[in-house]
């Protein structure tokens, strides 16, 4: 996810606290490579719809409870667990910070899955699929990795890689349906982006986290994840070449996650979405919608909720339409849990649901886009649609 770096360092004085909402007990429910039916009750949510559609699974990014944007709500964690949890509109989750490098290695060699475990908990408790999320990136990373007082070397940064991912991806093993392996690695014109990692290792740091990766939990899918992947351009295509090189050298990678953190009032056409998309399955692995929001000016109008109602419909829409997009998660439900406006000043309302809980209009262009209400490719019907059947 985009952040700045203040941002970010604020993020660093947080940690964990116990809530009574983040259950810590394994009671059993949990299945081979973190694999939950989604089912709580008989309301067809958006996971329902999903499923009829041909995805794996329609899900919700979560925090720890207390921390970052959710602290001071806690008296609207009661409807908001009910609808995370038990309403059936979700069948998946992903951490949205407690799995990152700041707090499951703080320092070197010491490992604290605090905050990981407590969304790992609640997934497994509830039954629901758990992507993973996420082992290299440069933003979030532990400032003993990042410091400018560090002067790497190859081989050190080598070994910091590889015990980083080991123990991270040891201690999840079996629980993860998939890992966001690298995050965020290209600039927009798809070039490399500086990071202590390129910095010392150069390309070769992408290659080293997924072999190392491949060795952990063999189950797991392994993917890369970035954002401004969702219509054709010169970081797409840098993906791509990324891709067949490590399918050149056969190290494995199995999927590309497009973040999706999208803008109403400059959304991408359902046709950039299917040609992004494709562009990455027809290399022969999937494709998910990783961390899906549309921000949109505030406060909200008729006008910009159309539009966001329309970049929602889009951009679930095109992955049904394309065989091997085979599911999509928002990034948070809840308009006050949402990242956006701490970052995007003057923007907002990014999610599914209010601050009240009512529904944007946007839940309605997802139930189309899932109910194949949207135009097929090029305005015929697309190569691999899935058909909804009632």
């Amino acid at each position: 996810m985009q952040t700045k770096s203040l941002l970010l360092s604020l993020f660093a004085l947080a940690s964990a606290v116990p809530l009574a909402s983040a259950g810590n007990n394994d009671n059993g429910n949990g299945n081979d490579n973190g694999k939950g039916s989604g089912k709580s009750c008989s309301h067809k949510g958006l996971d329902w719809y999903a499923k009829k559609a041909g995805l794996k699974y329609f899900g919700a990014a979560t925090d720890s409870p207390g921390q970052r944007e959710r602290a001071g709500y806690e008296s609207a964690y009661a409807q908001y667990d009910e609808i995370m949890w038990k309403s059936g509109e979700f069948g998946q989750t992903t951490p949205t910070n407690g799995q990152k490098w700041l707090f499951t290695e703080p320092t070197r060699n010491t490992f604290n899955f605090t905050e990981g475990d407590i969304v790992a908990s609640l997934a497994r408790q509830n039954n629901k699929l758990l992507r993973c999320h996420a082992l290299v990136w440069h933003s979030q990373l532990a400032p003993w990795v990042d410091s400018s007082s560090t002067d790497w070397t190859k081989d050190e940064l080598r070994s910091v890689i590889k015990t980083h991912v080991t123990n991270v991806m040891n201690h999840y093993k079996g629980q993860c349906y998939a890992w966001d392996v690298v995050n965020e690695a290209f600039n927009e014109d798809g070039t490399y982006r500086e990071s202590v990692f390129y910095n010392v290792l150069g390309e070769e740091f992408i290659q080293l986290a997924f072999e190392t990766a491949a060795k952990q939990d063999p189950k797991a899918k392994l993917y890369y994840n970035d954002y401004n992947l969702e219509s054709p351009s010169p970081k797409t295509e840098a993906v791509r070449k990324m891709v067949r090189g490590l399918q050149s050298k056969k190290i494995r990678i199995d999927g590309v996650g497009l973040q999706a953190h999208l803008v109403a009032e400059s959304r991408p056409t359902l046709d950039e979405h299917v040609a992004a998309i494709k562009g990455f399955t027809e290399l022969g692995v999937e494709v998910a919608l990783t961390e899906l929001d549309v921000r949109l000016q505030t406060p909200a109008n008729a006008t910009n909720l159309a539009q966001q109602k329309e970049a929602y419909k889009n951009a679930v829409g095109a992955c049904v339409q394309v065989d091997g997009c085979i599911g999509v998660t928002i990034w948070d439900f809840y308009d006050p849990f949402s990242w956006v406006p701490a970052v995007f000043a003057g923007e907002g309302a990014a999610l599914l649901w209010y601050d009240d809980f009512s529904k944007h209009p946007a839940y309605d262009g997802v139930v189309e886009a899932l109910t194949n209400k949207t135009q097929g490719h090029n305005g015929n019907d697309p190569r691999g649609a899935k058909r909804w059947v009632a």
